[in-house]
């Protein structure tokens, strides 16, 4: 992938506004813990994966600030919950939170210069183990999927939605690496925000990768004619049972999968399982602007006055997912027990 969605440069976090795609790839700059904050809130930076790389690096930059020892403990603690407050939804943002705050607490009784530089290698260190992590997956999901010649996909959770790779994504880009003939990739539009449209098909065709575009509503029509022989998507949160979180449609497209007999497989990290949120009804789900619904674009589709209704999640129920494709194996039903053995293992 060309494009670097996020990337640490000189003390500074520059991240691609997927905002602006695929119109124009315009740059962020992010000189403190606010803009990220403001970043990952209003979506410049979004998927659960690149959510929590962010959120660590805004610590770095949190600490970097800090001048004395004295200010040090107030400061902190106002960094950690503001990052902490972005977003709901994806787990990725808190797991990377409690693993900075892990190496905050190792580190805070010693010299203020070591810790800034402690949190830094910590926060990069996740940069790495993402992308690493997202082409183990990549690679097992080929497998599964080997001979699959017709993908259907929601969302977007290829490299701009992680640190590097993707995972839905980096499953089709493995098959692509290891020779597999792709015949078709459908990509729903993912209303309202449109990241299937926007950044999914984009990324595709800059891979080459023979991509058709469809709207939501029509994920159901091409199924029933026997043009998708499976559907990957990426996760937000997996609940320790195996329900999935995932962006709003992704239910929709389970349910049809099952319907036409189309296997639906899960791809995440296992950063994205929560072994502490037994079910899919514990899973917290973002309420976002209603001139997400109302606005395409920024013009005005529906009339004034209208109510909305803009989830940015459902959940998916694990009855309905094949296979959930980590990096450390393929796990399948019984999920509690099975995701439990992976990702304690």
């Amino acid at each position: 992938m060309a494009v670097r969605t996020i990337e640490w440069r000189g003390g500074e976090l520059l991240l691609i506004d997927q905002r602006r795609l695929p119109r124009k790839e315009v740059y962020r700059v992010c000189r403190n813990y606010r803009q990220v904050a403001q970043a990952i809130r209003t979506m410049v930076v979004r998927g659960a994966p690149a959510i929590g790389v962010t959120a660590a690096m805004g610590v770095v930059l949190g600490a970097r600030r800090v001048r004395s020892r004295k200010a040090m403990e107030p400061a902190m603690e106002r960094v950690f919950r503001t990052l902490a407050e972005t977003r709901p939804t994806a787990v990725n943002l808190h797991w990377a939170l409690a693993r900075m705050r892990q190496t905050y607490e190792e580190h805070r009784d010693g010299d203020l210069e070591l810790l800034k530089q402690r949190l830094e290698e910590a926060a990069l260190a996740m940069y790495e183990e993402d992308i690493t992590a997202n082409r183990r997956l990549g690679s097992l999901g080929a497998g599964l999927l080997k001979g699959s010649r017709r993908i259907l996909t929601h969302c977007n959770a290829g490299a701009l939605a992680t640190a590097g790779y993707g995972t839905a994504l980096g499953v089709i880009r493995a098959m692509k690496e290891s020779g597999a003939a792709i015949e078709e990739v459908f990509v729903d539009e993912t209303r309202p925000f449109l990241q299937g449209a926007r950044l999914t098909a984009w990324e595709l065709c800059k891979e080459d990768i023979p991509t058709t575009l469809i709207t939501d509503n029509m994920m159901g029509y091409v199924m029933q004619q026997n043009r998708v022989d499976a559907v990957v998507v990426g996760a937000d949160r997996v609940a320790a049972n195996g329900d999935v979180a995932n962006k709003i449609g992704t239910y929709t497209v389970a349910v049809l999968a099952r319907e036409h007999g189309v296997p639906f497989y899960v791809a995440c990290p296992t950063s994205t399982v929560d072994l502490t949120c037994p079910s899919g009804a514990h899973i917290p789900i973002e309420q976002r602007s209603e001139d997400e619904v109302t606005h395409i674009a920024g013009s005005r589709i529906a009339p004034h006055g209208v109510k909305t209704l803009n989830p940015a999640f459902d959940v998916t129920d694990h009855s309905l997912v094949s296979a959930i494709i980590t990096e450390k194996a393929v796990v399948t039903a019984p999920y509690e027990k099975n995701l439990r053995e992976v990702c304690e293992g």
